[in-house]
């Protein structure tokens, strides 16, 4: 069988898939939680509790604040102890709702059985209200609240529903675990987007190194049409949208453009059996599947783990950090972001917690460019990152704009090539977000 992958670029990282055989686990309810307001991309929602306030687990402890936003639900029963900026994963101060735990009591309706529920009821106006009540958001990182991208201008037409199950990130296993052990619900969670879109072709594509579930979900899809499964070449970044895109229908999107613009919509498996809970069981995003992994630590898990758990809780788990660790990254190793503080607690999009020794940190010292070319061949978007480096260092935002670092992804195969060991996806992603800010600033204007 010739495996489907994008056109461009692209390279071959070491997979270190070390918690693929290790079952999901249900992770302990801790005694305090902490859950953000700033969890989903967009304005951070409002908090609608305060201090002394009893809540149930599912209860709405947020509200939307602006189009691009989204609700926030408790993870937990208990008493309100604090509503009040804290330190997140990168130790950006942003509000949380602390609550105390007491018990487990879910708010009413919340279907808590194992039951699958295959009879999809609803108009495609209720199911999207419900996917949006419930907060679900996009689960492979960029965190983008679903109930918009199901939700195209009208002018734009879906025509494919792309899922994404590549899961291309080293060390990382949690949608693998999730398409192993709960197949049939992801099936249903697409096939209830695909109602919602108006599609009638939806693709599951899944990395050829997932063989178990890749024939998970051929099962599951056995009793529907409309519905493929696809095999994609083991290559990074092959989950991202541009490429499953590219891969899948030979579309691009164009520069700047949005995925809607080619007729397709891509949402990640974990999305996928998030939406069939908030509509065959009327449960919000209350918590998600978690790797703890590292070759420094002596067991790897995949756990089901409640929105809001403090880091610290989950490395104690595994019997804390070892002597030898010198970084906990939440992801994977190419596109996760440094934790900065371990009293943080998990969000709707911590998919991984990597453990690091000093050997895999180190950095090689930075040499001179010797314009090779690597970075540009390895780059999925077309550009030029040694370029990017050179202006971004001179910043020159105004040369990087007409170079479309825009279109940058920030998934590092750049820096992973380069053999002057410069740090181009540092360089970029700063030299980027300067870029959108003059956009932005320029489009208020």
């Amino acid at each position: 069988m010739k495996y489907r992958t994008f056109r461009i670029g692209g390279v071959h990282p070491a997979e270190q898939k070390l918690a693929k055989d290790a079952a999901i686990e249900q992770f302990p309810i801790p005694a305090k939680v902490a859950i953000s307001m700033a969890q989903h991309l967009g304005a951070p929602a409002t908090p609608v509790v305060e201090k002394g306030d009893k809540v149930k687990v599912g209860q709405v402890i947020g509200t939307p604040t602006g189009f691009v936003s989204g609700f926030v639900h408790s993870s937990v029963s208990g008493t309100v102890t604090a509503v009040e900026p804290r330190a997140d994963l990168a130790g950006n101060m942003v509000m949380h709702v602390c609550i105390d735990v007491e018990g487990d009591e879910y708010a009413d309706g919340i279907v808590t059985s194992d039951r699958i529920e295959r009879d999809i009821k609803g108009s495609p106006e209720i199911l999207l209200e419900k996917i949006k009540k419930a907060g679900v958001v996009g689960m492979g990182g960029a965190t983008f609240p679903t109930h918009i991208k199901l939700a195209p201008p009208k002018d734009k037409k879906a025509e494919y529903l792309i899922i994404n199950a590549a899961e291309c990130e080293p060390y990382v296993t949690a949608d693998d675990r999730l398409m192993r052990e709960h197949p049939h619900e992801i099936v249903l969670g697409a096939r209830i987007m695909a109602r919602v879109l108006g599609v009638e072709m939806v693709v599951i594509a899944v990395e050829e190194n997932k063989p178990e579930a890749f024939d998970a979900l051929s099962d599951a899809t056995l009793r529907y049409v409309g519905i493929d499964v696809v095999k994609m070449k083991k290559k990074y970044p092959q989950g991202g949208e541009k490429q499953l895109i590219d891969a899948i229908t030979h579309r691009r999107v164009p520069s700047g453009g949005l995925p809607i613009e080619t007729g397709c919509v891509v949402q990640n498996v974990a999305t996928s059996y998030a939406v069939y809970q908030a509509v065959q069981k009327d449960k919000p995003l209350i918590e998600r599947v978690m790797t703890v992994t590292g070759e420094c630590l002596p067991e790897q898990k995949n756990y089901l783990v409640r929105i809001g758990t403090p880091i610290s809780a989950i490395l104690d788990s595994v019997g804390g950090l070892p002597m030898e660790s010198a970084k906990v990254i939440s992801g994977g190793p190419m596109m996760g972001k440094a934790v900065a503080n371990l009293e943080a607690t998990t969000q709707k999009g911590s998919s991984c917690l990597l453990v690091l020794t000093p050997e895999q940190t180190a950095r090689t010292p930075e040499t001179v460019c010797i314009r090779c070319g690597r970075c540009t061949q390895a780059c999925p978007m077309g550009l030029e990152p040694w370029l990017m480096n050179r202006l971004g260092r001179n910043g020159d935002y105004a040369a990087l704009e007409e170079n479309k670092i825009y279109d940058c992804i920030e998934c590092g195969c750049c820096q992973s090539t380069c053999p002057a060991h410069i740090p181009l996806l540092d360089i970029v992603r700063t030299s980027k977000a300067e870029v959108m800010k003059i956009i932005r600033s320029r489009a208020k204007k």
